[in-house]
């Protein structure tokens, strides 16, 4: 079933670690989402779609649409103040003066018999330094260590080492040259901040190569042990295990749900100016 599958990303890497069930009825069959991911669903969906149009905000300012003028279109609530937090964040005032900024950036690589591909929020490269940068319009801030140990940050990192070589001059970056900046909207003074070192590539590469393989050689897809990890996923009527969303107000909500999907630039519709 494997073969029709030909890229891997941190979504659908996630997925699998998360659980194989859930891998194999997005990726490999493409099923539709029969349930809706929480409760309640409306306030839930348009919190989503301010944080793609947030993304897209920052991407129109970051290819050199003026402030004032990209900041006019944030016209809801949560977009004024995730701008205006935005345009004020110290952590991203020097921007401006590095020398190359990649948004919306995609790298790609081959990994055993798939290529593994990344969307890249933002790569600032500057001072013998690359800086990834990702947006987050989480409700909650995760912890670091929650972070730290998701495949997107592994993945994001490892793969500027193994195929940015043409963002720094046709030099591969080095690990040490590499640092991955989570940016939170809500919470503009408290970004997660992971560099890289040597020992931690090769790990990572290495993981990512053994779970190529063994997704090429899966024969079966088990659901998940941790039921837990059903109560916001789409998916679960497949497994007789629930047709109700989890509550929105659960703390836990905004790290289960929006790992589950990548937000998808190319169903958001351009931003006129």
């Amino acid at each position: 079933m494997t073969e029709q599958l030909r890229s891997l990303s941190q979504s659908s890497l996630q997925d699998y670690n998360d659980c194989p069930r859930r891998f194999e009825l997005r990726y490999i069959q493409h099923l539709a989402y029969p349930a809706v991911e929480s409760e309640p669903a409306l306030e839930n969906e348009k919190h989503q779609q301010e944080g793609e149009y947030f993304h897209r905000l920052v991407q129109q300012h970051l290819i050199g649409i003026p402030a004032e003028q990209v900041g006019k279109l944030a016209k809801t609530d949560n977009l004024q103040r995730w701008w205006e937090n935005y345009v004020n964040a110290k952590d991203l005032t020097g921007l401006a003066d590095l020398s190359g900024l990649y948004a919306e950036a995609t790298l790609s690589a081959p990994l055993g018999k798939f290529r593994l591909v990344a969307k890249y929020d933002l790569i600032a490269i500057g001072d013998n330094k690359a800086t990834i940068y990702d947006w987050k319009t989480y409700r909650k801030r995760p912890k670091n260590e929650f972070l730290h140990i998701r495949w997107q940050t592994r993945v994001y990192r490892a793969l500027l080492v193994q195929a940015g070589a043409h963002l720094n001059g046709g030099k591969p970056f080095t690990p040490e040259q590499i640092e991955m900046v989570y940016w939170f909207a809500d919470f503009p003074t408290e970004p997660a901040r992971f560099v890289y070192k040597a020992d931690q590539y090769k790990r990572d590469w290495d993981a990512l190569t053994k779970l190529a393989e063994e997704i090429t050689s899966a024969s079966d897809f088990p659901k998940t042990d941790d039921v837990s990890k059903c109560s916001y996923c789409p998916y679960r009527s497949y497994c007789d295990r629930g047709i109700r969303a989890g509550d929105a107000a659960d703390a836990e909500l905004e790290t289960a749900t929006e790992e589950l999907f990548d937000i998808n630039f190319e169903q958001i519709g351009e931003i006129a100016f």
